[in-house]
């Protein structure tokens, strides 16, 4: 297995540009099934999950092609509708795969979706807003057995505003006759964007409405047409950046950043002392000598994002005083903490919640369990005293492309060995 070999006490510093963020490429490399013409993703990164999903798509019988930064999907003469076993287990987003083909093919087959260890993430939400637009389901066997004979437009009210629950139900309900609504949708920057593709797919003009808001309206259309669409910058991907420059000491300018998508993150590293300048431009930062105890906790967006709260915990762990972290989430994110205790990290768990008291890390060998935690992990060796070394590279790479080049070119000392 790779292995990150990190020389700490290195300063970052520099220009780090993002690629189109993983949350919103692989819903939108699902939706392309449901052209009937050549669909272009534009910006695309170089990750373990993209290509997971591409490879769910051949086999499903589209053509497809990757020319630098630019992933060309055909599924012009797509015909599967069975997601293979070993590809969905290997991705949390083939899920997505669920409501574009019911919308392409009226009927799909799949089986539970794998990904990061990092609690029970339920599709109940998935399976529930499906029925509400006239979709029979059978689970069997470990497959979900769907039949959209009867698919049409209705009324999905979502107990949680869950990102990928609402993303299937825009998908499905594209190309189902009559209204959908649905009701507490997730309201991420990743499910506008994916609303702003299908509305580009639509030649007779926007088909929803709402997205970003709780209340997303679809009119359902008889075809969608091909595309080429840059999705939004990975916010993710800027905010660990961002934490990278604020935990060296460093100092970072993100051109093509979005301020407004990353308002919860850059307001706790102000809070911790950072000067930040978030312009239309980009979002430029300066660390502080000193970072300062920070509180943070979890919710769904706009609140702060768990996908930063591992790369957060890291900062805490050697700024000034005693941060508190609340996970409100998923209930076992926390997986990052004992790898940090490696580290000579103070954190004392409980529950959701997280202590951290602020002091110095030291070198170890620890290991990765999920991808944002072996992302906090690779920060927290930039900081930290001698040699660290983070084992589940891979697990990194699922979200982040080459993140030891992209570190090394503003300074880091990183080898992957």
């Amino acid at each position: 297995m790779d292995v990150y070999r990190i020389t700490g006490g290195r300063r970052i510093a520099g220009t780090a540009r993002v690629r189109a963020a993983k949350n919103a490429v692989l819903p939108i490399l699902a939706a392309a099934l449901l052209a009937g013409e050549p669909v272009a993703v534009l910006n695309c990164p170089r990750i373990a999950d993209v290509d997971n999903m591409l490879a769910i798509l051949g086999t499903l019988g589209c053509r497809w092609k990757r020319e630098g930064a630019e992933v060309s999907i055909d599924a012009a003469d797509a015909s599967g509708w069975e997601m293979p076993r070993h590809l969905s287990k290997s991705l949390r987003s083939s899920i997505f795969m669920m409501g574009s083909i019911l919308g392409r093919f009226r009927r799909a087959a799949v089986t539970y979706p794998g990904g990061c260890e990092i609690g029970q993430r339920p599709i109940d939400l998935h399976l529930k807003g499906l029925r509400a637009l006239g979709v029979s389901i059978r689970e069997a066997h470990g497959m979900i057995y769907c039949d959209g004979a009867h698919l049409c437009g209705g009324e999905v009210h979502l107990d949680f505003p869950s990102v990928g629950a609402t993303e299937n139900v825009m998908m499905a309900a594209a190309l189902a006759p009559g209204r959908s609504v649905i009701l507490n949708a997730a309201r991420e920057p990743e499910i506008v964007d994916l609303a702003n593709f299908l509305n580009k797919m639509n030649a007779m003009g926007a088909n929803i409405a709402g997205a970003g808001t709780d209340k997303i309206v679809i009119e359902g259309v008889k075809q969608l047409h091909g595309a080429r669409y840059e999705p939004v910058p990975d916010r993710i991907v800027a905010g660990t950046y961002l934490v990278a420059a604020a935990i060296t000491g460093g100092e970072i300018a993100i051109p093509g950043a979005r301020g407004g998508d990353l308002a919860a993150v850059l307001d706790k590293l102000r809070c911790a002392g950072c000067q930040i300048d978030a312009q239309s431009e980009g979002i430029f930062l300066r660390a502080p000598e000193k970072l300062r105890a920070i509180e943070v906790s979890t919710q769904p967006y706009p609140g702060f994002p768990t996908d930063m709260q591992a790369q957060m915990m890291a900062m805490c762990c050697v700024a000034e005083g005693t941060s508190v972290i609340v996970e409100n989430v998923f209930e076992n994110r926390f997986g990052h903490a004992s790898q940090l205790r490696c580290m000579g990290a103070d954190i004392f768990l409980s529950d959701r919640m997280a202590v951290v008291r602020g002091g110095r890390l030291t070198g170890a060998r620890v290991a990765a369990r999920d991808l944002r935690g072996g992302a906090a992990l690779t920060l927290a060796g930039l900081c930290a005293e001698g040699v660290t070394e983070v084992e589940g590279v891979p697990l990194i790479d699922r979200g982040y492309e080459a993140l030891d080049e992209a570190l090394n070119a503003l300074g880091a000392d990183i080898r992957r060995i």
